[in-house]
């Protein structure tokens, strides 16, 4: 969703002629340190009458400035939005990140947001800069604040175990597969949203039906290849499962496919979204010699992840 203009803000509701408390970065993961900033930013407006307003960047900023080093991403637009908007935050603004907006020193970019978003109060978090070389970090944007007429907040760290937490220290966990950190920096389970897409239909003739998503986008982080034992999100309910995350060497194909197995569920889903959230990993991809051992190895898995998601509850 973009929303640009004074226009938007007009649409979003109650605060406008107060202006907007906003608050800007990438976001990605939307993890318990932008929680954080965010709260600060509906404290505020609840204080105020101000609309609460979020600007992030598509692509992230480092695909343009940068490309080398352009990570994978914890949250995808969509992801990031509904992760976004469940918080409480009125406006989420994804602005392209283009090779203009790159070139915008920190003042051009205060004048851009104050002009077209009615900024009264900018909340960052405690190490953000922005603008040209990330040049706005606290004290440049303090002082714009002063000259400019809008207020300025800092929101500290929030640290585990003394050490800040970040959306690099949360890719390089689901990276090497540690999902329980993950989940702890997170506030909540990684997951993936995805379209279910017609398979081959072999789970059915082996009486394991499962759902296929679509291949997620080249962008999106995923942990490690393996069997997972997961949990799924099919609009308000949900269902526990197990899913094959690679490729499926028993029938020759190399292609990494998101295929899962949902316990105590037979509706047909092709065309839907859903939110696979990891819980577990259970064991490595591997091919099998006959169909016998690819469905005892699977029978074993259906009862390894239930007892996961069953200590999971606990």
């Amino acid at each position: 969703m973009r929303r640009r203009g004074l226009e938007a803000a007009r649409r979003g509701g109650r605060g406008v002629m107060q202006g907007a408390v906003v608050t800007l970065g990438t976001f990605d993961g939307v993890h318990r340190g932008h929680q954080a900033v965010l709260a600060e930013v509906l404290r505020r407006t609840g204080a105020s009458g101000r609309t609460s307003v979020l600007v992030t960047f598509d692509p992230h900023p480092l695909a343009v400035v940068n490309p080398a080093a352009t990570p994978k991403l914890l949250s995808l637009p969509e992801e990031k939005r509904q992760l976004v908007t469940a918080q409480g935050i009125e406006q989420y603004v994804l602005m392209p990140f283009t090779e203009e907006v790159a070139q915008l020193d920190a003042a051009a970019f205060c004048h851009r947001l104050r002009d077209e978003y009615e900024m009264r109060e900018l909340v960052m978090g405690y190490d953000h800069g922005f603008g040209r070389g990330r040049a706005g970090d606290v004290q440049v944007v303090k002082e714009l604040g002063s000259a400019e007429g809008f207020a300025v907040a800092v929101v500290d760290a929030v640290r585990d175990n003394g050490q800040p937490i970040s959306s690099t220290l949360i890719r390089t966990a689901v990276a090497h597969g540690d999902l329980d950190a993950a989940a702890r920096w997170l506030g909540r389970r990684y997951s993936i949203q995805g379209r279910v897409v017609r398979g081959a239909g072999r789970g059915r003739t082996i009486g394991i039906p499962t759902i296929n998503l679509a291949p997620p986008q080249p962008e999106k982080l995923l942990p490690p290849d393996g069997v997972y034992a997961v949990a799924v999100r099919i609009g308000k309910r949900q269902y526990g499962g197990m899913m094959n995350q690679g490729p499926r060497p028993t029938f020759g194909e190399q292609a990494r496919t998101l295929e899962i197995h949902l316990f105590d569920f037979n509706d047909e889903l092709y065309g839907e979204t859903v939110v696979v959230e990891w819980v577990r990993r259970l064991r490595d991809v591997q091919a099998f010699s006959s169909r016998d051992a690819l469905v005892a190895q699977l029978e074993r898995d259906r009862q390894a992840a239930r007892a996961t998601l069953n200590r999971s509850r606990e």
